[in-house]
């Protein structure tokens, strides 16, 4: 399965706030065997997050939108997903009873167009806040507040299913720009993934869908590199 994610919010893009729904959300659909191929984030503003979702959805088998969600001027994440499948947004009565039944909300007490979701959307309850979230066709929108967004992923998580990989980390002393001719015979020997982070040192991280290839595929490696004994190699 083939994800790519969208993140809404002019505060996001400012620096104001720090982008960690992205790197959650990635983080738990890798868990899950999902590959996540995009993330972008764009402003609060419906024309670009419709264009986003619509070009996005014919590229993966999912699209997850998180921020923009509520009742406030500059919340328009639900109307942007609405344009890009041709849709408006209305008053969605599962939302309504949830936050009237479960929520402790009269009607009254609701700001206007805090139900508001894509036509024939499905609501995803929000257990830790007002907003709703939704399920329109591929799409799964989710609020920007991370508490909220992990909750209601919680709940949705079973939608995301991959093949669940294996992954080991083989950490060597010596320069990246050394490793490049043993990464290209690693890879003509293993099926197997590479990446590599450099710092104090260079972390090797080793990723296939057969344990035994993987530990293959790294004592190769190691065998021919100065390996740092004391670096835990599993992740």
């Amino acid at each position: 399965m083939h994800v790519a994610i969208v993140t809404v919010g002019d505060e996001l893009l400012s620096g104001d706030t720090t982008n960690t729904n992205a790197t959650w959300l990635c983080a738990r659909l890798d868990e899950r065997g999902v590959i996540v191929e995009r993330v972008t984030t764009v402003p609060d503003r419906i024309e670009d997050i419709s264009r986003v979702v619509n070009e996005y959805r014919a590229d993966y088998d999912a699209v997850i939108v998180t921020g923009g969600v509520g009742p406030t001027h500059d919340d328009v994440t639900m109307d942007g997903v609405a344009a890009a499948i041709g849709r408006t947004t209305a008053p969605n009565e599962a939302a309504l009873s949830w936050l009237t039944e479960h929520g402790g909300y009269s009607a009254d007490d609701l700001t206007e167009g805090t139900t508001d979701l894509p036509a024939g959307a499905e609501m995803i309850p929000n257990d830790v806040g007002v907003a709703p979230g939704a399920i329109v066709e591929d799409i799964y929108v989710l609020p920007g507040v991370p508490a909220e967004m992990k909750a209601m992923f919680e709940r949705i998580e079973g939608h995301f299913e991959g093949k669940p990989t294996y992954s080991t980390v083989v950490a060597i002393d010596e320069p990246e720009s050394t490793l490049l001719d043993r990464f290209t015979a690693l890879r003509e020997q293993f099926p197997v993934g590479v990446g590599s982070y450099p710092g104090e040192h260079v972390r090797v991280k080793l990723t296939g869908a057969d344990p035994e290839v993987v530990e293959a595929a790294a004592a190769w490696l190691a065998e021919r590199s100065d390996v740092l004994e004391d670096e835990p190699t599993e992740e």
